[in-house]
């Protein structure tokens, strides 16, 4: 008997036994219930959006000024059709009434979905405006940056951005999963991890960027630019008398207008704030707030050449 022969032989009872497994474990399994939102479906309308907010720059050659009006509309008609419905799923989960999905249910969702998407793409002209800020950042803020097409082809910290604020605007008009769903993507293609509910003013800038990581509740101002291994987390969890966590209380630092937070620095807690036109220097651990104008390092250390 060959090996082929020999597993498949087994592979009834290796069935049953995962499906068993389903039974016991019910945390892990969507079974039963009204479909989720599918994450490909919305990194694919992500890229629709990216194409809107760049146009010329990712898919379509030959975009002109006699083209590009049915161009975009045609865009923004398939991303609204697409985005209503991963929106209503995501607001039948959310509700949890996805175990029971009426015909009467489904329609109220449908019709949310659609609210929400139109809302959502009527916010696109100033999302363009703010991105092309942050791009103007990273054009001032890096000596080695020929061009803003640059930063727009080539910079990682640009792309998770663009992808948070997106997020952020689904997040404020309260559609639940969708935004985690599309800032973990960016965050898997840059390894950049931004939450969607952190506010974060213009001109922001993510210099190289792997492995920063911008908690829920962090406020950062204007112009401010942050290197890679930036952490802006959490110090604790207060948990209630039950032991568990407390949810949406102000976890994470709030940075002011024109800081520069050096590679790999580490500042946390909800109480800590870094005053405007600070710098805080690399490898930082910074767990209370300085005042305004303030220079953050640690002492040099001594080194032994051998």
């Amino acid at each position: 008997m060959n090996l082929d022969q020999n597993f498949k032989i087994k592979l009834p009872e290796l069935t049953s036994e995962l499906v068993r497994s389903y039974m016991k474990v019910r945390s892990t399994h969507h079974l039963d219930h009204c479909p989720l939102p599918n994450k490909e479906e919305i990194v694919g309308i992500l890229n629709d959006l990216m194409e809107i907010l760049y146009p010329g720059y990712r898919h379509r050659d030959r975009l002109d000024t006699n083209n590009i009006v049915f161009y975009v509309g045609d865009l923004i008609d398939r991303i609204f059709e697409r985005l209503k419905t991963q929106i209503s799923r995501a607001f039948c989960h959310g509700n949890r009434s996805n175990v029971e999905c009426t015909p009467q249910k489904k329609f109220d969702f449908d019709k949310l979905g659609q609210n929400k998407a139109g809302d959502f793409l009527e916010k696109l002209p100033e999302l363009r405006r703010i991105l092309a800020n942050d791009v103007e950042a990273a054009y001032v803020g890096d000596p080695a940056c020929r061009s803003f097409d640059e930063v727009i082809f080539c910079y990682p910290g640009l792309e998770a951005i663009t992808v948070y604020r997106l997020a952020h605007a689904l997040h404020e008009l309260g559609v639940p999963l969708i935004p985690r769903i599309m800032t973990e993507w960016a965050h898997s293609q840059t390894g950049i991890d931004i939450h969607p509910g952190a506010k974060i003013g213009e001109h922001f800038f993510i210099d190289h960027g792997t492995g920063v990581v911008i908690g829920e509740t962090c406020e950062i101002g204007h112009w401010v630019k942050i290197y890679q291994g930036v952490t802006l987390g959490a110090l604790s969890f207060p948990k209630d008398e039950n032991g568990e966590i407390v949810r949406g209380t102000k976890r994470h630092p709030t940075i002011q207008d024109n800081v520069v937070i050096y590679a790999n620095a580490t500042i946390l807690g909800g109480q800590t704030v870094v005053g405007h036109d600070s710098v805080i220097g690399s490898n930082v651990w910074l767990v209370y707030s300085v005042a305004p104008k303030s220079t953050v390092t640690i002492e040099k250390p001594n080194l032994v050449v051998r």
